[in-house]
């Protein structure tokens, strides 16, 4: 068999396979849509915060949560110890809405 045929195979079957994922990713976006809808109201309801993506630091565990000073908290003038204080930037002011007032209502 020459070089030639069996390149043009190779390439003819990886084109057919990326037309079939294309196909199914058109197919398969409604039910995804769906999915995604639902889980955000399910994070609405019960009034999720962010993944938590890193497990060193408390201010890099959940960045939303975390003051701007938390990694300073040893010493002002101290360094970023963990790797993952390099990766993940504090949160903008009003990045987030506010939490709601129900949350702080003392029971009776």
């Amino acid at each position: 068999m020459r070089k030639s045929t069996v390149f043009l195979s190779f390439t003819g079957i990886n084109a057919a396979l990326f037309a079939i994922m294309l196909a199914h990713a058109a197919m398969s976006q409604d039910a995804a849509r769906a999915l995604e809808e639902r889980r955000a109201e399910m994070v609405r309801e019960l009034m999720l915060t962010d993944l938590c993506i890193f497990t060193e630091a408390r201010y890099t565990r959940n960045p939303s949560m975390a003051d701007f000073h938390a990694p300073f908290q040893d010493h002002p003038g101290a360094l970023e110890h963990f790797p993952s204080g390099s990766l993940v930037s504090p949160p903008s002011p009003g990045a987030y809405p506010p939490v709601p007032a129900r949350l702080h209502e003392r029971p009776r």
